[in-house]
C-alpha cells in the first residue's frame, strides 16, 4: 500500500498520533488481554487461531508475528479500513479536531462545512427511511414485500433498509424543518430540483431503500428499489462530491474485518445478493451495485485480500460481466475464482431456491478458477455435443490460448486432460498441440520476463505464517544494534560513527539512514512517530518487528562494538567462502601454483577477521 504523505505537514502527522492512543485505536476491532507489558489479541488481517498479534503501549506499536503487518496507529487505520496515508490522517485528525494548515502555510478547519452538512444529512434521512419501513402504515406494503423475499428483521436492521413513501415532499419537509440548505441537498443527491424550479422534491419515492456507505461506515448515498410498478426499477442516488460510483461498493465497512479474516472477497452484483449471502453466512461480500467493476474498485479491494469470487448473476449478461472482471482483478494482482449459477439464477433466487447450505457449498466453495470458467464459456459457444471430429478444432483452438500460457505445467496438465476426456480426444495430441503454441508464444515475445504477473503464483499471500528460524550471528547482531539505535540517539551516533551504512542486509541499511537523519532533525526517539516518517511499507514492518524486540534499555560500548564487530566479518567470511571454492577448482585443474596463491590470500582475509 502507497504510504505518500501528499502535503500533510509533519506536525499534523505527531498531533495525530499523540490524540490516538495505539491500544484504543486497536481495541475497536481486535478483543487484546494483557500479557505482561503487551497486549496480545488474534490478528485482523489473517486467520489464526493463536494470538500473535501484538500490541506495546509503551512504544505505541502493533506488530502481528504470524503475518509480519505492524507500524502505529495511523498504519493500522490504513489497513484495516484500506485507507491512503493522508486519508487515514485526515480522518483522524477530524475525529481528535485537530486544524490543518497545508503546504502554503494557510490555516483551514479540517472539516468541509457543506460535506459535514451532507453527511449529517444522509445519516439522518437513512433514520427516517428505516423508521417509515418499521413504524407506520405507509411501510407496511414494503414490510411485506421484504419478509416475503426472504429478508429478517435483523437483515433488515444490520443494513438499515427503509422505504420512502410515495409522496412528494417527505424528505424536504424533514430537511427543511432541520434547517438543511436545500440547494445543498440536491447537489448532494438527495434531492430533485421541480422542473419549473420553483423548489425541490424527494428524489426517491415509493421505494425500498438500501443505504449505501464508504468505507469508514458513513452514508453516502442511497439505492431504491420501486415497490409497484414502473421504470426505473432500481435508482442510485447520483453522483456527488460523497458518491462516486466507480470507488463505491457496497457493504465494504461491514465486510471488511470478514475479508481481512478469510483472505477472500465474494463479489456481487447488488446490494440484494449481498444481504441475502450475508443472511446464508457469507460476511465477506461486496457489491459493485449494478455498475461495471472498475480498477479502483479492484485497488481498493486489493488492499484488503488476495483472492476474489466474482458470483455474478447465471444469466448471460451476468456471466459476460464476470468474463469481463477476470482481467481486471487479476491485473491488480488477485487470484481470481468465479462462482457458476446454474439455470440462470442470481445469488438471491439461488438461496431462495436451494437454501444457504447448497449456495455456500454449492456456489462458494465450489467456484472455479478463472481459466476453468474461460473454457467453461468458450465451449457454451460452440456446439460440441453429436458435432463431427472438424467442429472440435475451432474450439480446441481457442482452449489452447487459455491454456497454453499458464506458467505451470502441472496445473497446463490438469487442464489438458478434462479438455481431453470431455472431447474424446487423445491427451498426447492435446499436449503436443499446447507444446506447440507455447513455442510459437515464446518466439513472439521479447526476451525478458514477459508474464507481469508471474508473481502471483499463490506463494505470497498474506496471512502464511513463517517458521521460526535461527538467524545468522550479523543478522541478529544488526537487528540488535538497530534496536538499541531506535531506543538511544547516542547509539545512533556511535553506530554512525564506526559502522555508517555498512550493514549487510539492505533494509537494515536503510532503516540506519532513516534513522541518522531522523536524529539529526534534532528528534527524540519513538518508534510510532519514526515509522510515520519512513515512505516504505516494508520498512515499517520491519521497524515494528525490531521495535518488539526484548532489549534491555540499557547498553555498553563493548556490546555495541561486539555487534559492528559481528557485521563487520561477515562480509570477509563470504570472501573467505568464495576463495575456498577457487581454490578446489584450481586444484581440480591441476593448477597448484594457483591453488596456492588463493590458499595464501585466504590466510590473510582470516588473519583480517580476527582483527576486526
Amino acid at each position: 500500500m502507497s504510504t505518500g504523505r501528499g502535503t500533510i505537514p509533519e506536525e499534523i502527522i505527531e498531533s495525530v498520533l499523540r490524540q490516538h492512543d495505539i491500544v484504543d485505536t486497536v481495541s475497536k476491532h481486535v478483543h487484546l488481554t494483557k500479557q505482561g507489558k503487551y497486549l496480545k489479541g488474534l490478528c485482523p488481517f489473517h486467520s489464526e487461531k493463536t494470538p500473535s498479534f501484538t500490541v506495546t503501549p509503551e512504544r505505541q506499536i502493533f506488530h502481528c508475528y504470524g503475518c509480519g503487518m505492524g507500524g502505529n496507529a495511523i498504519k493500522f487505520r490504513m489497513e484495516i479500513e484500506g485507507l491512503s496515508f493522508p486519508e487515514a490522517v485526515r480522518i483522524m485528525a477530524e475525529d481528535a479536531n485537530i486544524p490543518f494548515k497545508d503546504a502554503a502555510g494557510t490555516d483551514h478547519t479540517p472539516r468541509n462545512p457543506e460535506l459535514d452538512a451532507l453527511l449529517q444529512a444522509h445519516e439522518w434521512s437513512a433514520k427516517l427511511y428505516h423508521f417509515l419501513l418499521k413504524n407506520t402504515e405507509h411501510g407496511k406494503p414494503a414490510m411485506e414485500y421484504l419478509k416475503a423475499r426472504g429478508f429478517t428483521d435483523k437483515a433488515i436492521d444490520q443494513f438499515q433498509i427503509g422505504y420512502a413513501p410515495a409522496r412528494w415532499d417527505t424528505l424536504v419537509q424533514f430537511l427543511d424543518k432541520r434547517s438543511f440548505d436545500l440547494g445543498a441537498m440536491e447537489r448532494g443527491g438527495l434531492l430533485a430540483s421541480r422542473q419549473d424550479g420553483s423548489g425541490y422534491v424527494d428524489r426517491f419515492r415509493d421505494r425500498i431503500i438500501f443505504p449505501i456507505h464508504n468505507r469508514t461506515g458513513k452514508v453516502i448515498a442511497f439505492a431504491g428499489r420501486i415497490l409497484g410498478e414502473g421504470q426505473p426499477k432500481y435508482l442510485n442516488s447520483p453522483e456527488s462530491k460523497l458518491f462516486i460510483k466507480s470507488r463505491t461498493l457496497y457493504n465494504l465497512h461491514q465486510a471488511k474485518s470478514s475479508i481481512r479474516k478469510t483472505g477472500q472477497i465474494v463479489l456481487f452484483e447488488g446490494y440484494g445478493d449481498v444481504i441475502s449471502a450475508s443472511e446464508a453466512g457469507v460476511h465477506n461480500g461486496v457489491a459493485t451495485m449494478g455498475t461495471a467493476l472498475t480498477e479502483s474498485h479492484a485497488a481498493i479491494l486489493r488492499n484488503l485480500a488476495d483472492e476474489v469470487i466474482v458470483c455474478y448473476d447465471g444469466d448471460n449478461a451476468g456471466q459476460a460481466a464476470a468474463l469481463k472482471s477476470i482481467p481486471i482483478l487479476e491485473a491488480a494482482g488477485f487470484q481470481v475464482k468465479i462462482s457458476v449459477l446454474s439455470e440462470g439464477l442470481d445469488p438471491d433466487e439461488f438461496i431462495q431456491k436451494y437454501g444457504a447450505e447448497r449456495f455456500i457449498r454449492q456456489i462458494i466453495e465450489g467456484s472455479v478458477s478463472s481459466t476453468k470458467f474461460r473454457l467453461i464459456n468458450l465451449k457454451k459457444n460452440h456446439i460440441m455435443l453429436g458435432a463431427g471430429e472438424d467442429a472440435k478444432v475451432p474450439f480446441i483452438k481457442e482452449a489452447m490460448e487459455v491454456i497454453a500460457p499458464i506458467e505451470s505445467p502441472t496445473e497446463r496438465e490438469i487442464y489438458l486432460k478434462e479438455l481431453s476426456a470431455d472431447l474424446k480426444v487423445s491427451f498426447e495430441s492435446l499436449k503436443q498441440e499446447c507444446n506447440q503454441f507455447r513455442t510459437d508464444l515464446q518466439k513472439k515475445q521479447q526476451d525478458g520476463d514477459n508474464n507481469p504477473k508471474r508473481w502471483n503464483n499463490g506463494r505470497h499471500k498474506k496471512g502464511q505464517a513463517q517458521a521460526p528460524v535461527l538467524l545468522p550471528a550479523y543478522h541478529a547482531a544488526e537487528r540488535r544494534l538497530l534496536s538499541f539505535m531506535l531506543q538511544d540517539e547516542e547509539v545512533a551516533a556511535y553506530v554512525n560513527q564506526h559502522l555508517g551504512d555498512s550493514f549487510n542486509i539492505e533494509d537494515y541499511a536503510a532503516v540506519a539512514a532513516y534513522l541518522y537523519a531522523y536524529y539529526a532533525q534534532g528528534k527524540s526517539p519513538d518508534a510510532s512517530r519514526f515509522i510515520s516518517s519512513l515512505h516504505d511499507d516494508r520498512l515499517e514492518k520491519t521497524v515494528s518487528s525490531i521495535a518488539m524486540m526484548e532489549t534491555p534499555q540499557e547498553w555498553t560500548v563493548q556490546e555495541l562494538d561486539d555487534c559492528i564487530r559481528e557485521i563487520r566479518k561477515y562480509p570477509i567470511r563470504q570472501e573467505i567462502e568464495q576463495k575456498k571454492e577457487q581454490m578446489i577448482s584450481a586444484e581440480r585443474a591441476g593448477d597448484f601454483m594457483g591453488a596456492a596463491q588463493i590458499a595464501s590470500e585466504i590466510i590473510a582475509l582470516e588473519r583480517q577477521m580476527n582483527e576486526k
